[in-house]
């Protein structure tokens, strides 16, 4: 099966309304923005099949048992349920496919990357009563059960005598202090840091899903079609990096949209010149040959 091809523009405009009213919400529903995210990848996804998605995940926290106990009990319960009997995992190859970003694919294929995975955890598990919540190791977003932060002072192995993480893709695999420790510095060079076991911010969990796709489509210069959509869902968070303004004035001076590119970069110019006046200058030089491709 090949990617999944985009909707039409007015279901576009409509899937992106409802992506920024949902992310600008008291609290935001990351299921919701997930399955947005996905409406925006594929045509093919409806409100209908939203609802199904969303069906499923309670149908999936139905299963779990009853209240397990501790964060060590629902950390377990919840590698049976979704990845012993649900078989919910990832391997190497999932990296290669953009439904492994899309949440309706992913409880579709019941695989997908790790932060796709470890919202399936998070929806759940709080569905059927646990307290969790995302942990953005570097390199790795696992989920945590139990109380997210260390008393002031505290050491890494009483931290991990209250909180649980667990790997959902690794099927759900518990992890010891030692495992995170271990996870961290292959992807850094430097040791845990116990401010890396807080909690994610749901928003700052799909910036970080788009961050994904994006980087799904920068390894593929034919597909600039989804690294634009994402750069412009990003860009409808409430708090974004600025300098995504200039990689969509990039994108779209890549698709031959000369003008809006140029008008992008000459906005991100305005934005950099009060901090960087010479990076300013270097953006309008860019802005201005973007003009003359018109010629």
């Amino acid at each position: 099966m090949g990617p999944p091809h985009p909707p039409g523009p007015e279901r576009s405009a409509a899937w992106r309304r409802w992506f920024a009213d949902e992310a600008r919400a008291e609290r935001p529903d990351l299921a919701t923005l997930c399955l947005l995210i996905g409406a925006e990848a594929d045509g093919a996804l409806d409100e209908a099949g939203m609802d199904a998605a969303q069906i499923e995940l309670d149908r999936l926290a139905g299963e779990v048992p009853f209240r397990p106990g501790g964060p060590q009990a629902w950390a377990t319960a919840l590698a049976e349920h979704l990845g012993g009997r649900c078989g919910f995992r990832g391997s190497a190859g999932d990296y290669q496919r953009l439904e492994s970003s899309l949440l309706h694919e992913v409880l579709r294929r019941r695989r997908g990357l790790p932060i796709l995975l470890s919202v399936v955890w998070m929806e759940v598990a709080r569905r059927a009563g646990a307290h969790v919540y995302g942990v953005a190791l570097p390199g790795h977003f696992v989920v945590g059960f139990g109380p997210p932060t260390a008393p002031q002072g505290a050491s890494l192995s009483a931290e991990f005598e209250e909180q649980i993480l667990a790997d959902p893709f690794d099927g759900g695999r518990v992890m010891t202090g030692p495992d995170a420790e271990l996870l961290v510095a292959g992807a850094t060079g430097a040791p845990l840091d116990p401010s890396m076991l807080t909690p994610a911010d749901p928003l700052d969990v799909v910036l970080r899903i788009l961050n994904n796709i994006r980087a799904w489509a920068a390894a593929r210069p034919e597909r600039g079609d989804v690294a634009l959509w994402a750069v412009d869902l990003s860009l409808l968070l409430p708090s974004h990096p600025a300098r995504l303004r200039y990689d969509r004035a990039q994108l779209l001076v890549q698709h031959g949209d000369f003008l809006a590119g140029a008008t992008e970069l000459d906005a991100y110019a305005d934005i950099v010149a009060p901090v960087d006046e010479p990076a300013a200058d270097r953006v309008r030089q860019q802005a201005r040959a973007a003009r003359a491709m018109l010629n």
